[in-house]
């Protein structure tokens, strides 16, 4: 059974990417651009991964992590950010994500943090 990730960028540039990424290694993709469809997505169906960006056009990524991990079925995050600080790590492992990805990262990276998330092996920042 494939996997089903959600992507949250309002990057589009950065959505095919990690799209074009995530399907080669047979992952099932939903991808959004704002808050609202993340937490759309992540009521509406099932999935096994997110990664949100922080910053969203209308609102904080932190949302859809806090409704990822108070999900039914919580849900691994790996939160992105192209804005990190000590503070947005905190807030983020704070608010229930898996991971902390600070952009610009080498695919490698991500595809590690998305099979560690998968696997369930805990939280870490990176």
């Amino acid at each position: 059974m494939r996997r089903r990730v959600l992507v949250v960028d309002d990057e589009t540039d950065f959505l095919a990417t990690y799209e074009r990424l995530l399907r080669r290694q047979a992952y099932d993709v939903v991808t959004v651009t704002s808050r609202a469809a993340g937490l759309a997505a992540l009521a509406g169906e099932p999935l096994d991964l997110v990664i949100s960006d922080l910053r969203l056009p209308d609102g904080d990524g932190l949302d859809v992590v806090r409704a990822a991990r108070d999900a039914r079925d919580p849900v691994p995050v790996i939160v992105i950010t192209g804005y990190p600080s000590d503070e947005t790590r905190r807030a983020a492992l704070a608010a229930g994500a898996t991971m902390f990805l600070a952009k610009p990262f080498v695919a490698a990276v991500l595809l590690a943090a998305i099979r560690s998330g998968l696997d369930g092996d805990g939280e870490r920042a990176t």
